[in-house]
């Protein structure tokens, strides 16, 4: 079974610094697209930062400038930089994956969410 573990998130002052991380582990082919969503209470998940498997990026722009998505193809891993945090950065943070187990098929692989918390 393919798993998203998420880590890295916590409490930080406005201004602040965190890095997530998430590794995928199991049986699968290769992971196309890795990307980091987050949902703060109350609203829509929303996708912030995206990563193809040749390190292009797209970023939305509530968070240019200040976060950076970066990949390590051969561990299976992707991390979100988050630089000068704000409180309206507080929400649970997703990894998420599209994954290949066959040539035929790509799932949409989910982590379990981590919290980030920025306090003023």
């Amino acid at each position: 079974q393919v798993q998203l573990v998420e880590s890295g998130g916590g409490l930080v002052q406005t201004g602040g610094s965190l890095r997530l991380s998430c590794a995928a582990s199991g049986n699968f082919l290769d992971i196309a697209y890795m990307a980091w969503y987050r949902q703060a209470t109350g609203d829509q998940r929303e996708r912030i930062a995206l990563i193809a498997t040749d390190g292009s990026t797209i970023l939305a722009d509530s968070v240019k400038g200040r976060f950076t998505i970066s990949r390590d193809n051969a561990k299976n891993t992707v991390d979100l930089q988050m630089n000068n945090l704000k409180s309206e950065d507080t929400a649970v943070y997703y990894c998420y994956a599209q994954i290949r187990s066959t040539l035929w098929a790509a799932d949409d692989t989910w982590g379990q969410g981590t919290q980030v918390t920025v306090s003023s």
